[in-house]
């Protein structure tokens, strides 16, 4: 029976209501009811909507509240690429931007808006005919993930605009420091370890499965750019500020920190006032964003790879924050390597808290003369990785002493051994139990064998169990199927789950095998590299260390390394368990779909936007040519792509050809 006029004019006044305190809490910052109130009346909305379901509509309130159904994440690819910023990092680089902007526009006046940079996730919202209609992921800037369902929980984004418009409206995902905060308690209370940072945590909601988590989480948004989806409509807009200024109109969050400036002496005070304040504002940022005002003249200066010539960011310096370093404990590699940490007395820093830092060997130890009990200066390296920076050598404690390097494995007990002309110290025992860990977590990994559900805290358990004792027992959990579901906080579908992803690490490629199994020096791509000139591990095994040598890119040390582990015996009996175990040890082999690039060698360099840096190097590999990962006079050809950096400046000094992506395309075609 559908609904009488008093009840759907009932719940159309509470969406209305609704839908506007969302407005004033999330946008003008002005709630004007409390919460209990806004429950009551959202709960009132849901019961109306669960029994007369003709009056729930895609822009109701409640539709922010998630559903169980599972996402599976289709891919959306943008109608216009979702193009990154080239950075800057000092005054010198806001100079030269705006030099190259004054000769694109061959002396035309021109105006700058500042905007400030967001340390969050970058989405795209389309709306069709005023009705939000799908949200889409950055991804690699041509395609993104569907993420419809979990952007409809942040409250800040409009489910339904004034006017029966199309257009699509971009902007950035982020935390507010507050509720980032509450998260971690809740992390906490329930055992749980806590996020590192609000960002990653951020990435991470947005890909969450079940969309009532993701409302649980209160993410939050700023959006700083539009356009129509109708060409002709499109041609009206003027500047980027106008832009902003009608997103206010439809009820959109933009931030209050933007400033039209009419020139880079206004962008630099601009920017030094925003770093100021940086401290105090109740999100994350790490920089300011300038932009072209004017949209004719952002179409005049254009692009280039995957970033607009109109637009850069200035990237603040790292923070820095001052703690006590309570003690150094050494950390055992999966190859042996001794690396000291710094135990900090937990202090806040750049979104998250820091209580441990990398000190990386004793040369640095001893170079930055840092001791037990010192007050040390830290900041984050690109705002991701802690470091010592420096010792505030005032405040040093009168009965300090240097730092002395032990003697002994802290894990095993086996005297340390340091190589000649080498930084690092080495625990030789290959049975140490850091060590074992340590191999099978990079066994495990994603760009392994990408066994899921295998983490730190379920491998440490399993080998306490005895379950494992070296990576092949990994391939023989399956025996022991009663016994792991029989383990507290161990459900039949979590080990499930494991043993099926180890079944599935099967089909991984050799190329994967070879780097997961752990031979000093060989990364992916080197591995890569050997799997591609070998074919199979018999043909590396009876290969000499001259042969190894031979490969293009793989030098004496690493020819050194790769053929030591395959005259180890241990070694040698582990890869026979693997292969009985049905993993890949051999390559298919593939003629070459045609040799239009024989004898030719490319160097990637930056961030492409058609191609995945894998990709494109298995592209020309097939294509009978080489991919280098450094740049010399041998290098036929630099593909350079969005921020490329020192082998792009190497290539120039060369005199190697260096050609964007429309030239390498066509090239192959």
């Amino acid at each position: 029976m559908p609904a009488d006029k008093k009840t759907a004019d009932k719940a159309r006044k509470l969406k209305e209501r609704l839908l506007d305190a969302d407005y004033k809490y999330y946008i003008l910052a002005q709630p004007d009811i409390d919460d209990f109130t806004y429950d009551m009346m959202m709960k009132e909305l849901q019961e109306i909507e669960s029994l007369y379901p003709e009056l729930k509509t895609p822009d109701s309130p409640t539709q922010r509240v998630g559903s169980d159904l599972s996402n599976d994440f289709p891919a959306v690819i943008h109608d216009i690429p979702m193009l990154s910023l080239s950075n800057s990092y000092d005054e010198n680089d806001l100079d030269e931007f705006d030099k190259r902007i004054n000769n694109l526009l061959k002396g035309e006046k021109y105006k700058y808006v500042c905007e400030l940079k967001f340390d969050g996730i970058a989405v795209s919202l389309t709306y069709k005919n005023g009705l939000f209609v799908q949200g889409a992921t950055r991804g690699d800037g041509v395609r993104g993930d569907n993420i419809t369902a979990n952007l409809k929980t942040i409250r800040a984004i409009p489910l339904q605009l004034d006017k029966k418009i199309d257009m699509e409206v971009r902007g950035e995902v982020f935390f507010m420091l507050k509720d980032f905060f509450r998260i971690n308690e809740e992390q906490e209370a329930e055992g749980k370890p806590r996020y590192a940072n609000p960002r990653n945590t951020a990435a991470g909601s947005l890909k969450l499965k079940d969309s009532r988590e993701v409302a649980s989480r209160r993410l939050n948004m700023f959006c700083y750019n539009m356009r129509y989806l109708n060409d002709q409509e499109q041609k009206k807009l003027k500047t980027h500020s106008g832009n902003l200024d009608f997103l206010r109109l439809f009820k959109f969050p933009i931030n209050n920190f933007t400033k039209v400036v009419n020139d880079i002496s206004e962008v630099k005070r601009f920017c030094e006032e925003i770093e100021t304040k940086r401290d105090d504002l109740p999100y994350e940022i790490d920089g300011v964003v300038i932009k072209l005002d004017s949209l004719e003249q952002q179409k005049k200066v254009g692009a280039i790879a995957k970033s607009p010539r109109w637009a850069i960011a200035y990237k603040f310096k790292a923070k820095q924050a001052t703690t006590k370093l309570k003690s150094i404990t050494l950390q055992v590699g999966r190859i042996g390597t001794i690396t000291p940490v710094a135990e900090l007395e937990p202090v806040f820093l750049a979104g998250s808290t820091i209580s441990r830092a990398t000190l990386h060997n004793s040369d640095e130890i001893e170079r930055k003369d840092i001791r037990e009990g010192d007050y040390v200066k830290i900041e984050k390296g690109g705002d991701v990785i802690p470091k010592v920076v420096e010792v505030v050598l005032d405040q040093r404690p009168k009965s300090s002493k240097p730092f002395k390097m032990p003697e002994k494995c802290p894990v095993c007990g086996t005297p340390l051994h340091r190589p000649e002309g080498e930084a690092n110290h080495y625990c030789t025992n290959s049975l140490c139990p850091a060590q074992v860990q340590g191999r099978m977590e990079h066994f495990v990994a994603r760009t392994a064998m990408d066994i899921e559900g295998l983490g730190f805290q379920i491998l440490e358990k399993f080998i306490q169990l005895g379950y494992l004792k070296d990576i092949t027992d990994i391939y023989k959990l399956d025996k022991k199927v009663k016994e792991l579901k029989s383990l507290d906080r161990f459900g039949e579908k979590s080990i499930d789950n494991i043993l099926d992803s180890i079944e599935r690490s099967k089909e991984r490629p050799f190329e994967k095998v070879l780097y997961a199994i752990g031979i000093r020096h060989v990364g992916d791509r080197t591995a890569r590299i050997l799997a591609r000139h070998f074919k199979s591990v018999d043909k590396i095994i009876s290969a000499t260390k001259e042969e190894i040598e031979s490969i293009h890119e793989i030098g004496p040390r690493i020819a050194e390394s790769v053929y030591d582990f395959f005259h180890t015996r241990s070694n040698l009996q582990m890869i026979k368990k693997l292969r009985d175990a049905g993993l890949n040890f051999e390559m298919e082999v593939t003629a070459n779909t045609s040799n239009r690039l024989e004898g030719l060698t490319f160097v990637i360099t930056g961030t492409l936007e058609k191609y995945k840096r894998e990709e494109v190097e298995e592209l020309i590999e097939s294509l009978g040519g080489k991919a280098a990962s450094s740049v010399s006079k041998k290098t036929s050809y630099v593909l350079a792509g969005a921020e490329a950096g020192s082998k792009l400046k190497k290539a120039e000094s060369l005199g190697v050809k260096v050609i964007d992506e429309a030239e390498f395309d066509k090239m192959i075609k």
